[in-house]
């Protein structure tokens, strides 16, 4: 069994509040839920309303699949005008 673990670090220079964070935030980790079967949170910066850091999970038998799967995930969260994202580390386990 192979474990991907991804974390984004993303600014959302548009954020004015929480709540538009929140709404930015929300549609993205379910269309990255939706499109990947991945399993997302934000895992820090939940008081700040310009960052986000993001964890993603993806399960698999082979290492590759999990890449792949982790890859097209991080290029559809730097496809969206709303985010820029600042960091990413991946990890396999």
């Amino acid at each position: 069994m192979i474990v991907g673990l991804c974390t984004v670090e993303l600014f959302i220079p548009g954020s004015q509040s929480l709540k538009d964070k929140r709404q930015v935030i929300h549609g993205l980790k379910d269309r990255l839920r939706g499109k990947f079967n991945l399993s997302v949170a934000e895992v820090d910066g939940g008081d700040l309303w310009q960052k986000a850091v993001l964890g993603m999970a993806c399960v698999s038998n082979e290492s590759s699949h999990v890449n792949q799967v982790l890859e097209q995930a991080l290029n559809l969260i730097k496809s969206m005008p709303a985010v820029e994202v600042v960091r990413t580390q991946l990890e396999l386990l």
